[in-house]
């Protein structure tokens, strides 16, 4: 059988990604937002759509980030709405394990799989970030080094909680039959989470929702090996790609795990064009648009760490080194360079080669679409990612909310499907999304596959 590719939608949430300016742009709290772009995914018989969570507004230099004033509305809430107007499309949603508990985040996942069917899935992510956890009674307190270590403990409660109801069973009384499910008393005890009691809610129809993560540290490979069921991946080039699929997958069998049971999806942003000209030129001008003058300026702030708004967003970048003793100037968002120093030096030299200011070297360092091209060109560029193991499929970010989405599925979707790389239509059976996705089960064996990774 050919290998299927798999599709996800990411919601263009709050970021220097989505372009505001744009007429055709629209809300990014409106539930009718969220509608369009979860039943165009539908349309296109993608496998989820894919929702990311802020849990406080990020501030640079003491002021409101530009690009929150949107506001963050609540995941699962959305989610839960979403599963009202959808009937196949998983439903994935980014939520923090560092600031949530067990009992509580594990009853919201069982709740939102059986509303909509078995479609539930839980993006795992964890910060050590004190600014974000201010506004939590648990504080900022945790270590970079803990924040794995919590994570890996949460999902185990999690997997406790999700299984302490005992199998549904079709009881008979005379002519009357009736499904009966029986709650069990659960237990966990480790060094981050001791609970115990009777969970509130019946096993759900995937027993467990769909475990993805996103990390990219050795410690988050490991933490996804051994843990999840896809990895939501930074790597979109196709010689990065490999490389990153070849070390995730090698280390599943340490955990007991075939190289299927974890799938491994790049974020991917996507531009179209009548010709492949017209696409590079569209790309260009979108470029531009995520990067305005102002945006360069924030995000060049970023690593030097320190206010360089008195800086010309078209002139050379500034010849002293960022402040590395000074507080970060921008809160609540991960950190994205690990040695500014040595960013600098690199942008600099980058700069210098290519004649760049600073907005033009933002717009060249801050990443780029990642297919570029004509339908036709995209989908085949897609077709040979998959099928030279750089990736299992694609979380699709399109820069535009809520029609960004529109045109791909339109034009490259159904040439997917000629060449046979992406279903015709939602298979009649296996309705769950682990399903959808080629997925084991969750059984017996892979409880116990994932708690000796848990374990290790």
């Amino acid at each position: 059988m050919t290998r299927q590719i798999i599709l996800a939608a990411h919601f263009p949430g709050v970021n220097n990604t989505t372009v505001w300016t744009d007429p055709a742009a629209g809300s990014q709290i409106e539930f009718s937002s969220f509608a369009h772009l979860a039943r165009t995914a539908e349309r296109g018989l993608f496998d989820f759509l894919f929702l990311a969570e802020g849990l406080r507004l990020r501030e640079q230099r003491g002021e409101i980030y530009d690009l929150d004033v949107v506001g963050r509305p609540d995941t699962l809430t959305v989610l839960a709405a979403i599963a009202a107007v959808t009937e196949r499309l998983g439903l994935a949603g980014t939520l923090n394990a560092t600031f949530h508990e067990p009992y509580e985040l594990a009853r919201q996942l069982a709740t939102l799989d059986h509303l909509s069917g078995g479609r539930a899935a839980w993006n795992v992510v964890t910060t050590p970030n004190a600014f974000t956890g201010e506004n939590f009674r648990r504080g900022g307190f945790l270590s970079y080094e803990d924040r794995y270590v919590r994570a890996a403990e949460f999902i185990a409660a999690s997997r406790v909680l999700w299984d302490s109801w005992a199998e549904d069973e079709v009881v008979a009384a005379g002519d009357t039959f009736t499904r009966t499910a029986s709650p069990g008393a659960f237990e966990f005890h480790g060094t981050q989470f001791d609970i115990a009691g009777n969970f509130t809610v019946p096993r759900s129809p995937q027993r467990h929702p769909v475990i993805i993560q996103a990390g990219d540290s050795a410690a988050g490979r490991d933490f996804a090996a051994a843990s999840a069921d896809a990895i939501f991946s930074r790597h979109g080039t196709l010689e990065a790609g490999q490389a990153f699929y070849a070390d995730v997958k090698g280390r599943l069998a340490r955990y007991g795990r075939e190289p299927d049971s974890l799938k491994i999806l790049p974020a991917v942003t996507f531009v179209l064009g009548d010709t492949d000209a017209e696409a590079q030129e569209r790309a260009h001008h979108i470029r531009r648009q995520q990067v305005t003058p102002q945006t360069a300026i924030r995000l060049l702030e970023q690593v030097w760490n320190r206010d360089l708004s008195a800086l010309d967003p078209e002139g050379p970048l500034p010849p002293f080194d960022p402040d590395v003793s000074a507080d970060p100037i921008i809160q609540g968002r991960t950190r994205l360079h690990d040695d500014p120093i040595a960013t600098a030096r690199h942008w600099r030299e980058l700069a210098a080669s290519k004649n760049l200011g600073i907005r033009d070297l933002i717009i060249e360092v801050t990443g780029r679409q990642s297919f570029i091209g004509t339908p036709a060109a995209v989908a085949e560029s897609m077709t040979s990612f998959v099928r030279r193991d750089a990736a299992d499929g694609f979380i699709l970010v399109p820069h535009l909310t809520p029609a960004g989405l529109d045109d791909f599925v339109d034009l490259v979707v159904p040439l997917l499907q000629e060449r046979g790389v992406f279903r015709s239509a939602y298979p009649e059976a296996g309705s769950t999304l682990r399903s959808l996705l080629g997925l084991p089960p969750v059984s017996p064996s892979s409880v116990a596959a994932f708690r000796r990774g848990e374990a290790a």
